[in-house]
């Protein structure tokens, strides 16, 4: 991702809203970093197809670019496929996986 101005880091409060979003969920959908797509457009794109909140959304854009790759949802296939369709039609690399544990 492109860089821009970031506020400060964000690991203990994005631990904090994921929480609810378990290991109890068999597969994750995850969006890879590329050096084309802004934080800005990732950001709106989680909002809008993954229905995150703004801060969940920008807090996992940060965790995309630093780590190269998040796990922004996780649920059933069924759920997360069309999420994942929407975000590749966007631009975005994703992925839908089983979700392993530990």
């Amino acid at each position: 991702m492109s860089q821009r101005t970031e506020t400060g880091t964000y690991k203990k409060e994005l631990e904090d809203v994921l929480v609810a979003e378990d290991e109890q969920f068999p597969f994750s959908l995850i969006v890879w970093n590329d050096d084309v797509n802004t934080f800005d457009w990732v950001i709106q794109s989680l909002i809008e197809v993954c229905e995150h909140s703004a801060e969940q959304a920008e807090q996992c854009a940060l965790f995309i670019h630093y780590n190269g790759k998040y796990a922004v949802k996780h649920g059933e296939f069924t759920q997360l496929r069309p999420m994942c369709e929407a975000l590749l039609d966007r631009g975005i690399s994703a992925t839908v996986e089983e979700a392993v544990e530990g």
